[in-house]
């Protein structure tokens, strides 16, 4: 993240927020309170062996996420390119957060290229660049959620639910279709 024109060593956010931070006396060090980590723990519904894989170019944010979703109990992949996640042929992907804009393949084209794969997999798209029409791309090929940066921490952990979410009822419907 950029904060006061200097590359933040330390993972840092604004306000509660996670992604760029611009003001740099508004700064806090990234922390979520424990009553919001333990309620996500009771409420996520396939919290045990879950595994998020986040995408993006780059890497403060991708740390910022990941010590997020850790604090949850969450395994989580890391990636700083679509090609990246493409080759790296994860087994098991219960999340994909998904950056937008990344030099070389676009978070929108992976999302078709999962797609026409036949490997669904719930997507949370992340953008310091929004659009209306990017958002409506994404939501009409089955996206979760479509966050704007910097958003909250709240905002991140109510997408990863939802997925994760989205993402058992799949397993259960492919279960009984074995049955």
């Amino acid at each position: 993240m950029e904060c006061g024109g200097k590359r933040s060593a330390t993972l840092l956010c604004v306000l509660g927020s996670v992604g760029p931070c611009h003001n740099p006396k508004r700064r806090r060090r990234f922390s979520l309170p424990a009553h919001s980590r333990q309620n996500m723990r009771e409420n996520n519904p396939v919290a045990e062996g879950t595994r998020i894989s986040i995408v993006d170019d780059d890497e403060s944010m991708r740390e910022a996420i990941k010590t997020l979703i850790g604090s949850m109990g969450l395994s989580v992949d890391e990636f700083s390119s679509a090609e990246d996640f493409l080759n790296s042929r994860p087994s098991q992907v219960d999340c994909l957060i998904l950056d937008v804009r990344m030099p070389g393949l676009g978070g929108l084209e992976l999302q078709r290229r999962l797609a026409s794969d036949n490997r669904p997999v719930p997507i949370v798209f992340i953008t310091a660049h929004y659009s209306e029409e990017d958002r409506k791309r994404a939501m009409e090929a089955g996206a979760v959620a479509f966050l704007s940066k910097p958003f909250t921490e709240q905002e991140l952990l109510n997408a990863i639910s939802a997925s994760l979410t989205i993402n058992k009822k799949f397993a259960d419907a492919s279960d009984e279709e074995r049955d």
